[in-house]
Protein backbone atom coordinates (compact mmCIF):
# COMPACT_ATOMS: atom_id res chain seq x y z
CA UNK A 1 0.00 0.00 0.00
CA UNK A 2 1.12 3.15 -0.54
CA UNK A 3 3.49 4.71 2.22
CA UNK A 4 1.32 8.26 1.71
CA UNK A 5 -1.93 6.80 2.08
CA UNK A 6 -0.99 4.68 5.46
CA UNK A 7 0.69 8.14 6.92
CA UNK A 8 -2.70 9.82 6.34
CA UNK A 9 -5.02 6.72 7.40
CA UNK A 10 -3.08 6.55 10.80
CA UNK A 11 -3.06 10.09 11.29
CA UNK A 12 -7.24 10.37 11.05
CA UNK A 13 -7.28 7.12 13.30
CA UNK A 14 -5.39 9.01 15.92
CA UNK A 15 -7.43 11.88 15.60
CA UNK A 16 -10.75 10.01 15.75
CA UNK A 17 -9.47 8.20 18.96
CA UNK A 18 -8.43 11.89 20.79
CA UNK A 19 -11.74 13.45 19.80
CA UNK A 20 -14.02 10.46 21.60
CA UNK A 21 -11.56 10.40 24.34
CA UNK A 22 -11.98 14.24 24.69
CA UNK A 23 -15.50 14.24 24.20
CA UNK A 24 -16.18 11.33 26.72
CA UNK A 25 -13.78 12.88 29.14
CA UNK A 26 -16.12 16.15 28.96
CA UNK A 27 -19.39 14.44 28.99
CA UNK A 28 -18.48 12.77 31.72
CA UNK A 29 -17.48 16.05 33.84
CA UNK A 30 -20.48 17.62 33.16
CA UNK A 31 -22.81 14.63 34.20
CA UNK A 32 -20.92 14.80 37.03
CA UNK A 33 -21.43 18.32 37.85
CA UNK A 34 -24.93 18.12 37.11
CA UNK A 35 -25.95 15.40 39.86
CA UNK A 36 -23.43 18.01 42.43
CA UNK A 37 -26.05 20.87 41.61
CA UNK A 38 -28.89 19.00 42.33
CA UNK A 39 -28.37 17.62 45.74
CA UNK A 40 -29.89 20.40 48.04
CA UNK A 41 -27.53 21.48 51.33
CA UNK A 42 -29.64 23.46 53.54
CA UNK A 43 -28.01 26.41 54.55
CA UNK A 44 -26.63 27.20 58.11
CA UNK A 45 -28.66 31.25 58.28
CA UNK A 46 -31.53 29.06 57.10
CA UNK A 47 -31.43 26.55 59.56
CA UNK A 48 -31.06 28.69 62.59
CA UNK A 49 -34.45 30.62 61.68
CA UNK A 50 -36.39 26.44 60.77
CA UNK A 51 -38.50 25.13 63.73
CA UNK A 52 -38.03 21.28 63.90
CA UNK A 53 -40.87 19.78 65.23
CA UNK A 54 -40.87 15.64 66.42
CA UNK A 55 -43.68 13.42 65.39
CA UNK A 56 -45.67 12.39 68.05
CA UNK A 57 -48.59 10.87 69.79
CA UNK A 58 -52.08 12.79 70.41
CA UNK A 59 -55.13 12.30 71.63
CA UNK A 60 -57.70 12.73 68.92
CA UNK A 61 -60.23 15.49 69.00
CA UNK A 62 -62.42 15.56 65.81
CA UNK A 63 -63.24 19.52 64.92
CA UNK A 64 -66.74 20.25 62.80
CA UNK A 65 -66.31 23.70 61.19
CA UNK A 66 -69.77 25.74 61.05
CA UNK A 67 -70.85 28.89 59.82
CA UNK A 68 -72.67 31.34 62.19
CA UNK A 69 -73.19 34.50 63.19
CA UNK A 70 -73.65 37.12 66.39
CA UNK A 71 -77.01 37.66 67.67
CA UNK A 72 -78.48 39.79 70.70
CA UNK A 73 -79.45 37.73 73.81
CA UNK A 74 -83.01 37.46 73.53
CA UNK A 75 -83.39 37.11 77.33
CA UNK A 76 -81.83 40.03 77.78
CA UNK A 77 -83.64 42.47 74.81
CA UNK A 78 -86.31 44.42 75.88
CA UNK A 79 -88.07 46.26 72.95
CA UNK A 80 -90.01 49.74 73.73
CA UNK A 81 -93.49 50.08 72.18
CA UNK A 82 -96.07 53.55 72.81
CA UNK A 83 -98.57 53.03 75.20
CA UNK A 84 -100.60 56.40 73.35
CA UNK A 85 -100.65 57.69 69.86
CA UNK A 86 -99.04 61.17 69.58
CA UNK A 87 -96.04 63.72 68.49
CA UNK A 88 -92.82 62.59 69.32
CA UNK A 89 -90.47 65.27 70.50
CA UNK A 90 -87.20 65.20 72.93
CA UNK A 91 -85.50 62.35 71.36
CA UNK A 92 -82.40 61.84 74.19
CA UNK A 93 -80.37 58.72 72.23
CA UNK A 94 -78.88 58.05 68.79
CA UNK A 95 -78.07 54.21 67.38
CA UNK A 96 -75.83 52.21 69.44
CA UNK A 97 -75.68 54.61 72.51
CA UNK A 98 -75.46 52.74 75.96
CA UNK A 99 -78.42 53.84 78.12
CA UNK A 100 -79.11 53.11 81.97
CA UNK A 101 -81.90 51.91 83.59
CA UNK A 102 -84.42 55.02 83.99
CA UNK A 103 -82.99 57.28 81.83
CA UNK A 104 -85.36 59.22 79.83
CA UNK A 105 -85.39 58.48 75.41
CA UNK A 106 -88.05 60.38 74.26
CA UNK A 107 -91.25 62.19 75.07
CA UNK A 108 -94.72 61.81 73.42
CA UNK A 109 -97.25 64.68 73.07
CA UNK A 110 -100.20 62.77 73.30
CA UNK A 111 -104.21 63.56 73.49
CA UNK A 112 -104.61 60.50 75.37
CA UNK A 113 -102.16 61.67 78.21
CA UNK A 114 -104.26 64.91 78.32
CA UNK A 115 -107.59 63.27 78.48
CA UNK A 116 -105.51 60.84 81.33
CA UNK A 117 -104.98 63.95 83.31
CA UNK A 118 -107.89 65.67 82.82
CA UNK A 119 -109.53 61.98 84.39
CA UNK A 120 -106.73 62.52 87.55
CA UNK A 121 -108.61 65.72 88.34
CA UNK A 122 -111.73 64.49 88.34
CA UNK A 123 -110.86 61.32 89.68
CA UNK A 124 -108.91 63.31 93.11
CA UNK A 125 -111.97 65.96 93.25
CA UNK A 126 -114.64 62.75 92.98
CA UNK A 127 -112.67 61.15 95.87
CA UNK A 128 -112.62 64.39 97.75
CA UNK A 129 -116.31 64.49 97.63
CA UNK A 130 -117.21 60.82 98.07
CA UNK A 131 -115.06 61.00 101.46
CA UNK A 132 -117.09 64.06 102.93
CA UNK A 133 -120.36 62.45 101.78
CA UNK A 134 -119.22 59.48 103.36
CA UNK A 135 -118.46 61.38 106.74
CA UNK A 136 -121.74 63.39 106.29
CA UNK A 137 -123.47 60.13 105.86
CA UNK A 138 -122.06 58.16 109.33
CA UNK A 139 -122.63 61.14 111.26
CA UNK A 140 -126.51 60.92 110.39
CA UNK A 141 -126.55 57.03 110.39
CA UNK A 142 -125.25 57.86 114.15
CA UNK A 143 -127.41 60.73 114.68
CA UNK A 144 -130.63 58.15 113.35
CA UNK A 145 -131.20 60.55 110.25
CA UNK A 146 -129.52 58.16 107.86
CA UNK A 147 -130.69 54.32 107.62
CA UNK A 148 -128.13 51.65 107.71
CA UNK A 149 -128.49 51.14 103.54
CA UNK A 150 -127.28 54.89 102.94
CA UNK A 151 -124.29 54.57 105.38
CA UNK A 152 -123.50 51.26 103.18
CA UNK A 153 -124.67 53.61 99.94
CA UNK A 154 -121.76 56.26 100.88
CA UNK A 155 -118.99 53.31 101.25
CA UNK A 156 -119.52 52.07 98.22
CA UNK A 157 -119.17 55.36 96.51
CA UNK A 158 -116.06 56.13 98.54
CA UNK A 159 -114.59 53.05 97.33
CA UNK A 160 -115.32 53.37 93.51
CA UNK A 161 -114.01 56.90 93.66
CA UNK A 162 -111.12 55.68 95.47
CA UNK A 163 -110.03 52.63 93.35
CA UNK A 164 -110.71 54.97 89.98
CA UNK A 165 -108.25 57.82 91.34
CA UNK A 166 -105.91 54.30 91.86
CA UNK A 167 -106.39 53.36 87.63
CA UNK A 168 -105.78 57.10 86.32
CA UNK A 169 -102.74 56.99 88.62
CA UNK A 170 -101.53 53.78 87.73
CA UNK A 171 -101.71 54.42 83.89
CA UNK A 172 -100.24 58.19 84.49
CA UNK A 173 -97.54 55.88 85.93
CA UNK A 174 -97.03 53.08 83.74
CA UNK A 175 -96.44 55.77 81.04
CA UNK A 176 -94.72 58.44 83.24
CA UNK A 177 -96.67 61.14 82.66
CA UNK A 178 -96.79 64.33 84.87
CA UNK A 179 -100.29 65.30 86.93
CA UNK A 180 -101.25 67.39 84.03
CA UNK A 181 -97.94 67.62 81.35
CA UNK A 182 -100.30 65.69 78.85
CA UNK A 183 -97.09 63.95 77.67
CA UNK A 184 -95.63 60.03 77.92
CA UNK A 185 -91.87 60.25 79.19
CA UNK A 186 -90.34 57.44 77.73
CA UNK A 187 -87.67 55.78 79.59
CA UNK A 188 -85.44 52.80 79.46
CA UNK A 189 -86.40 49.98 81.60
CA UNK A 190 -83.02 48.20 81.47
CA UNK A 191 -78.66 48.96 81.29
CA UNK A 192 -77.85 48.45 77.85
CA UNK A 193 -77.34 50.05 74.40
CA UNK A 194 -79.78 51.53 71.60
CA UNK A 195 -79.61 48.41 68.80
CA UNK A 196 -82.70 49.38 66.90
CA UNK A 197 -84.65 53.41 66.82
CA UNK A 198 -87.62 53.64 64.69
CA UNK A 199 -88.11 57.50 65.55
CA UNK A 200 -87.25 60.66 65.50
CA UNK A 201 -87.92 64.31 66.57
CA UNK A 202 -91.66 65.42 64.98
CA UNK A 203 -92.75 61.43 64.39
CA UNK A 204 -95.99 60.94 64.55
CA UNK A 205 -97.46 58.03 66.10
CA UNK A 206 -100.71 56.68 64.90
CA UNK A 207 -103.45 54.97 67.30
CA UNK A 208 -103.34 51.75 64.87
CA UNK A 209 -99.42 51.41 65.31
CA UNK A 210 -97.81 48.60 66.27
CA UNK A 211 -94.27 49.33 65.36
CA UNK A 212 -91.67 49.56 68.46
CA UNK A 213 -89.63 52.79 69.43
CA UNK A 214 -86.63 51.16 70.31
CA UNK A 215 -84.99 47.97 70.75
CA UNK A 216 -82.46 48.08 73.93
CA UNK A 217 -80.37 44.97 74.59
CA UNK A 218 -77.37 44.33 77.25
CA UNK A 219 -74.36 43.03 75.10
CA UNK A 220 -72.47 41.72 77.99
CA UNK A 221 -73.28 37.87 77.19
CA UNK A 222 -74.26 37.19 73.38
CA UNK A 223 -75.54 34.19 71.56
CA UNK A 224 -73.74 32.90 68.16
CA UNK A 225 -76.33 30.90 66.10
CA UNK A 226 -74.52 28.65 64.34
CA UNK A 227 -75.77 26.12 61.02
CA UNK A 228 -75.36 22.67 60.77
CA UNK A 229 -75.89 20.96 57.78
CA UNK A 230 -77.39 17.64 57.96
CA UNK A 231 -73.87 15.35 57.04
CA UNK A 232 -72.98 16.81 60.46
CA UNK A 233 -75.59 16.44 62.60
CA UNK A 234 -74.42 13.80 64.46
CA UNK A 235 -70.92 14.64 65.36
CA UNK A 236 -72.78 17.78 67.45
CA UNK A 237 -74.06 17.11 70.70
CA UNK A 238 -75.05 19.36 73.77
CA UNK A 239 -72.17 20.55 75.37
CA UNK A 240 -69.63 20.28 73.44
CA UNK A 241 -66.44 22.81 73.50
CA UNK A 242 -66.40 25.33 71.07
CA UNK A 243 -63.80 27.87 69.50
CA UNK A 244 -65.45 31.17 67.41
CA UNK A 245 -63.40 33.18 65.41
CA UNK A 246 -64.13 36.69 63.98
CA UNK A 247 -62.81 38.56 60.64
CA UNK A 248 -62.69 41.30 62.77
CA UNK A 249 -60.13 39.24 65.38
CA UNK A 250 -58.94 36.60 62.93
CA UNK A 251 -55.96 36.24 65.69
CA UNK A 252 -58.60 36.03 68.92
CA UNK A 253 -60.40 32.73 69.73
CA UNK A 254 -63.64 33.45 71.65
CA UNK A 255 -64.32 30.26 73.91
CA UNK A 256 -68.33 28.70 74.55
CA UNK A 257 -70.14 25.69 74.37
CA UNK A 258 -73.28 24.33 72.66
CA UNK A 259 -76.27 25.49 75.31
CA UNK A 260 -79.19 24.74 72.76
CA UNK A 261 -79.94 22.35 69.60
CA UNK A 262 -83.18 23.72 67.78
CA UNK A 263 -84.15 19.92 66.46
CA UNK A 264 -85.84 21.34 63.67
CA UNK A 265 -84.18 21.70 59.83
CA UNK A 266 -84.17 25.08 58.91
CA UNK A 267 -86.93 24.73 55.60
CA UNK A 268 -84.92 27.77 53.40
CA UNK A 269 -81.22 26.33 54.45
CA UNK A 270 -81.72 23.02 55.09
CA UNK A 271 -79.74 23.31 58.17
CA UNK A 272 -80.15 23.00 61.56
CA UNK A 273 -79.59 25.67 63.80
CA UNK A 274 -77.27 25.06 67.26
CA UNK A 275 -76.81 28.62 70.34
CA UNK A 276 -73.49 29.14 71.42
CA UNK A 277 -73.72 31.55 74.83
CA UNK A 278 -70.50 33.90 74.95
CA UNK A 279 -69.21 36.39 77.50
CA UNK A 280 -68.74 39.49 75.67
CA UNK A 281 -66.02 41.39 77.84
CA UNK A 282 -65.39 44.70 76.38
CA UNK A 283 -67.92 44.39 73.48
CA UNK A 284 -66.12 43.07 71.08
CA UNK A 285 -68.92 40.76 69.77
CA UNK A 286 -71.59 42.61 67.60
CA UNK A 287 -74.54 41.56 66.60
CA UNK A 288 -74.74 40.32 63.07
CA UNK A 289 -70.57 39.70 62.70
CA UNK A 290 -69.95 36.48 60.50
CA UNK A 291 -68.63 34.20 62.77
CA UNK A 292 -66.67 30.61 62.00
CA UNK A 293 -67.68 27.87 64.97
CA UNK A 294 -65.42 24.75 65.51
CA UNK A 295 -67.31 21.99 67.43
CA UNK A 296 -64.42 20.20 69.09
CA UNK A 297 -65.02 16.50 70.44
CA UNK A 298 -62.89 14.83 71.23
CA UNK A 299 -62.77 10.64 71.22
CA UNK A 300 -61.42 7.83 73.30
CA UNK A 301 -57.99 7.01 71.07
CA UNK A 302 -54.48 7.99 69.80
CA UNK A 303 -53.29 8.88 66.42
CA UNK A 304 -49.95 10.19 65.28
CA UNK A 305 -50.08 13.69 64.86
CA UNK A 306 -48.05 16.72 63.08
CA UNK A 307 -48.40 20.26 62.79
CA UNK A 308 -50.58 21.82 60.07
CA UNK A 309 -48.11 24.52 59.05
CA UNK A 310 -45.18 21.69 58.25
CA UNK A 311 -47.49 19.39 55.94
CA UNK A 312 -47.08 20.64 52.07
CA UNK A 313 -49.94 19.70 49.51
CA UNK A 314 -48.92 19.05 46.01
CA UNK A 315 -50.00 16.53 43.10
CA UNK A 316 -53.53 15.92 45.12
CA UNK A 317 -50.85 14.38 47.98
CA UNK A 318 -49.61 15.70 51.45
CA UNK A 319 -45.68 15.71 52.28
CA UNK A 320 -43.87 16.21 54.99
CA UNK A 321 -39.92 17.09 55.26
CA UNK A 322 -38.49 14.44 57.08
CA UNK A 323 -34.85 15.58 58.33
CA UNK A 324 -31.58 13.66 59.19
CA UNK A 325 -29.34 17.02 58.59
CA UNK A 326 -29.11 19.44 56.79
CA UNK A 327 -27.87 17.52 54.11
CA UNK A 328 -30.32 14.98 54.02
CA UNK A 329 -33.47 16.19 54.06
CA UNK A 330 -36.25 13.56 52.74
CA UNK A 331 -39.30 14.52 50.68
CA UNK A 332 -41.91 12.21 52.44
CA UNK A 333 -45.52 11.49 51.72
CA UNK A 334 -48.10 10.93 54.21
CA UNK A 335 -51.88 9.66 54.92
CA UNK A 336 -53.90 12.20 56.40
CA UNK A 337 -56.98 10.74 58.29
CA UNK A 338 -58.40 13.90 59.88
CA UNK A 339 -57.61 17.69 60.63
CA UNK A 340 -57.83 19.16 64.27
CA UNK A 341 -57.40 22.76 65.86
CA UNK A 342 -53.72 23.52 63.76
CA UNK A 343 -52.51 19.45 63.32
CA UNK A 344 -53.43 16.87 61.40
CA UNK A 345 -53.46 13.63 62.39
CA UNK A 346 -51.63 10.55 60.25
CA UNK A 347 -51.87 6.78 59.71
CA UNK A 348 -49.10 6.16 57.18
CA UNK A 349 -45.51 7.58 56.01
CA UNK A 350 -43.88 8.83 59.34
CA UNK A 351 -43.35 7.28 63.14
CA UNK A 352 -43.13 8.60 66.59
CA UNK A 353 -40.23 10.49 67.65
CA UNK A 354 -39.13 11.86 63.51
CA UNK A 355 -37.94 15.27 63.36
CA UNK A 356 -40.13 17.00 60.67
CA UNK A 357 -39.40 21.01 59.50
CA UNK A 358 -42.27 22.94 60.79
CA UNK A 359 -41.19 26.54 59.17
CA UNK A 360 -40.62 27.57 55.66
CA UNK A 361 -42.06 24.24 54.28
CA UNK A 362 -42.80 25.35 51.06
CA UNK A 363 -39.92 27.03 50.32
CA UNK A 364 -37.50 23.92 50.88
CA UNK A 365 -39.72 21.72 48.87
CA UNK A 366 -39.14 23.87 46.27
CA UNK A 367 -35.36 23.66 46.50
CA UNK A 368 -35.82 20.22 46.95
CA UNK A 369 -37.98 19.81 43.60
CA UNK A 370 -35.44 22.01 41.56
Amino acid sequence: MNPKLMRGISGISVATCLFIFVTGCHTGQKKSLSTDSNKYILPDSLYKTLQIDTVGSCKVVNMVTLTGQVDYNEDNVVKIYPLVSGLVTGVQVMLGDYVHKGQELAVVHSMEMAGYSSELVSAKTNLEVARKNLQVTIDMYHSGLASQKDSLSAVASFDQARAELNRVNEILSISDAGASSGNEVIRSPINGFIVEKTITNNTMIRPDNGNNLFTISDLRNIWVIANVYESNITDIHLGDSVHITTLAYPDRIFAGKVDKMMDVLDPVNKVMKVRIVLNNPGYLLKPEMFASVKVINPENRDMLCIPQKAVVFDNSRYYVLLYRNNSHIIITPVKVDMSGENRYYISGGLKVGDRIIGSQTLLIYQALNT
